[in-house]
């Protein structure tokens, strides 16, 4: 794994890793099982990749996978799931903080999964790095919550939710070089840990670098 040193953000998201036995579900993220069910495999960079779901998913449909984060442990997880999936030959694991240092090479798909954080992120810097990742031919996946879940009476947290055109805006992509196929609010059912019941809106954006 790539060597990074110790930062703000590597210390939080080590110690959020860290202090619970599992932090997300296990599930592959449904946006990006929607959106890349009818892609051909090939290569793929998984950024932000936590502990493995999204990465060992399309490891086990093919894809040649290149998972990044910047915990330490969520990647000894992420490499533990692979193995209970037998998957560990198509995975491949870096460590990276985001914004500082990336990963190199080109890729048929960049999926970047609810890539935010309450502690500093470069976030449109990463995404047009992303997007100058994928291979021509291939395909830039990004999902964002939109906003918080609609019982959320206070923010836990500072954040600025990306909009559909203010993602597509930041990335500045050339004119006539992708195509966008996929732009759109996704609004998904979210109780709150009382049980309470709301929804929370996700933004998904799916757009294809033309080319052969």
């Amino acid at each position: 794994m790539t060597e990074i040193p110790t930062t703000e953000a590597a210390e939080f998201w080590e110690a959020r890793y860290a202090g619970e036995q599992r932090v997300w579900s296990g599930r592959p993220n449904p946006l990006l099982v929607r959106e890349v069910n009818g892609l051909v495999p090939g290569s793929a960079l998984d950024l932000g990749c936590g502990e493995g779901a999204d990465a060992v998913w399309l490891a086990s449909r093919g894809w040649r996978v290149t998972g990044v984060d910047i915990s330490p442990t969520a990647l000894e997880r992420a490499a533990g799931h692979a193995a209970d999936a037998g998957v560990s030959d198509r995975v491949a694991w870096e460590r990276h903080e985001l914004g500082v240092t990336f990963p190199d090479g080109v890729f048929d798909l960049v999926s970047a999964q609810f890539l935010m954080s309450p502690v500093p992120l470069d976030q449109d810097g990463v995404l047009r790095r992303a997007a100058a990742a994928v291979a021509p031919g291939g395909t830039l996946l990004i999902a964002m919550h939109a906003g918080w879940p609609s019982w959320q009476d206070e923010a836990p947290f500072d954040v600025d939710f990306p909009t559909l055109d203010g993602v597509l805006a930041s990335l500045a992509l050339p004119e006539g070089d992708w195509k966008v196929e996929t732009r759109e609010a996704v609004r998904k059912p979210c109780p709150s840990p009382e049980g309470v019941e709301g929804f929370r809106e996700d933004n998904v954006w799916r757009i294809r670098r033309i080319g052969s």
